[in-house]
């Protein structure tokens, strides 16, 4: 390639009257212009020509020569791993043309609705993205769509938030539904741009300018119905008989059967967990109660982890109520932009959430843990609820994802770890989304399959994406599919019969994916792992 290209554009460089650059970095001191690239085109461009345009954007200037080395720094390291890329060039006005004559250079400072973003609270620290393309190389969306479908003059999430600021809104409307909410990119962003956080911020603006599609508004009217939603899915455990075995849905008729064609589906328990709880076990003396916070999938789809999570408790001498009041976290909608479904979903949570006076709020779910822990209140502030956000915010304090708070517990003595005799469980461990990248708690749930016997095995690529991403796995199969196919391989090479991990969705998504494909190896929860492996600890009984 590099052969053709020299040979059919040679020709066309040497020619050439006029070149045109861009500029990854405009010195403000100096007047420098700083030009970055690993081809050598663009030196070819502004170099040959008798005439050179270079076209910067203004959040490109910085003010001092000595800005550029932090950012010559983190360009290449996070695009390509160099140290320094193949080409740097510096411009500090006319340079002498081929000839000896000086050369003509225009400066084109390009706005283009920047100014504006400038001054947006949220969307301003865009901004700082110095186009390194360090987020595209580990999304995991962009790998399988690349950058033509996934993308437009600038590619991956956070070309979808400048094509909406550069171009309109609506030009980042196919675009930005493809994000799947991983959350990989921010973590590799040299300037931390909480790229997911604005694809959210975009959803919204997209849903109050332009309404949300009806089946989807239909959807959200029965989810912020908690007791028509209970209804439904209690009304499906009833009759979901005939395609119900073992627990799993395998195979469903119709218009349904793509969402059995790449994973089963787990059924819809026959009494969930709501109604299982008044008979749960709990201590008799408890010093202090933690709510559980079920969530849908554990309320309806896998009780046996809150019961899990109460016997572990238990054991602590925590006594775990559940709140009746409690339904959707509002994560659903959040991250479809309808915002003012997520608000109504929010105040039922606080109502019921801080009825249950409870020292601790437990999710055995990631993503409900940080919907309960940081979105319900900014939800409710995006409809002006300030008295029910800063009720949300007193309610984050006590929030704890159930790995967390249980290894506060072995810490403070509360609780002992139990390992039971005889030959160490293997078992391997997958890093939720949320889990891993917005809560940071991937060592904790390590420590306690550890410490309760188990032998543990680390998944190659653990924290890489899992496809499910809550409906993204419906609405988006094609994506989802490939993206699940390599996270089933990776647990296959790991060797371990069982993948442990802390997210009931990825629990649905990859213990699908394995049950669909005939394999052996079964995904569980941490909690299912562990509830019969801790006993009280010193610390419980002095209590």
């Amino acid at each position: 390639l590099v052969e053709v290209a020299r040979r059919e554009l040679r020709e066309k460089f040497l020619g050439a009257e006029l070149g045109i650059t861009g500029a990854n970095v405009a010195v403000a001191e100096t007047g420098s212009l700083v030009v970055v690239t690993n081809e050598g085109n663009a030196r070819l461009v502004s170099t040959l020509p008798p005439i050179h345009v270079a076209v910067v954007g203004i959040e490109k200037l910085v003010e001092r020569l000595a800005d550029v080395e932090p950012i010559l720094r983190a360009l290449p390291r996070s695009a390509t791993g160099q140290l320094l890329t193949s080409y740097v060039s510096m411009f500090t006005g006319p340079s002498p043309g081929v000839d000896g004559s000086p050369k003509e250079l225009h400066v084109v400072l390009l706005d283009n609705r920047r100014t504006e973003m400038a001054t947006d609270p949220r969307f301003a620290q865009a901004l700082r993205c110095i186009r390194c393309a360090s987020c595209v190389n580990v999304c995991p969306v962009y790998r399988l769509l690349g950058g033509h479908v996934f993308g437009g003059v600038y590619t991956g999430g956070i070309g979808a938030i400048l094509a909406a600021w550069f171009e309109a809104l609506e030009a980042s409307r196919d675009i930005q539904s493809l994000c799947i909410q991983c959350g990989a990119c921010t973590q590799v962003c040299p300037t931390r741009i909480d790229i997911p956080g604005l694809i959210v911020e975009l959803r919204g603006k997209l849903a109050r300018e332009q309404g949300q599609p009806i089946l989807q508004r239909a959807a959200f009217r029965v989810v912020n119905d908690r007791r028509l939603f209970h209804g439904m899915l209690r009304a499906a455990a009833k009759v979901q008989g005939p395609f119900a075995r073992g627990g799993m849905i395998r195979h469903l008729p119709l218009f349904l059967s793509g969402l059995t064609r790449d994973r089963s589906l787990p059924a819809i328990a026959d009494e969930p967990l709501r109604d299982r709880f008044p008979r749960l076990p709990q201590p008799e003396a408890p010093r202090e109660v933690a709510a559980l916070y079920a969530g849908c999938l554990v309320d309806f789809a896998q009780p046996q982890v809150g019961e899990a999570v109460a016997r572990t408790l238990a054991a602590a001498g925590i006594r775990t109520t559940f709140p009746e009041g409690q339904t959707c976290c509002g994560a659903p909608a959040r991250y479809a932009g309808a915002f003012d479904v997520a608000a109504r979903n929010a105040q039922d949570n606080v109502a019921a959430l801080e009825a249950a006076d409870a020292r601790w709020i437990v999710s055995a779910c990631p993503t409900c843990t940080v919907a309960l822990r940081h979105e319900l209140a900014a939800s409710l502030r995006s409809q002006g609820l300030e008295d029910w956000a800063r009720r949300a915010d007193a309610l984050a304090a006590k929030v704890r994802d159930f790995s967390s708070l249980v290894d506060e517990l072995v810490a403070e003595g509360r609780l002992a770890l139990a390992p039971v005799p005889g030959p160490a469980p293997v078992v391997t461990y997958h890093d939720s989304c949320h889990q891993r990248r917005r809560l940071g708690a991937h060592e904790a749930p390590r420590r306690l399959l550890r410490g309760t016997g188990h032998a543990l095995g680390e998944l190659p690529e653990s924290d890489g994406c899992c496809g499910m991403g809550g409906s993204y796995s419906i609405k988006f199969p094609e994506i989802s599919r490939p993206i699940l196919a390599r996270k089933l391989e990776n647990v296959r090479r790991s060797g371990a019969p069982v993948v442990a991990m802390d997210c009931p969705g990825c629990a649905i998504q990859i213990g699908g994916g394995l049950d669909r494909a005939g394999d052996a190896v079964v995904a569980r929860h941490v909690a299912e792992l562990i509830a019969d492996r801790v006993a009280p600890g010193p610390g419980a009984r002095r209590g």
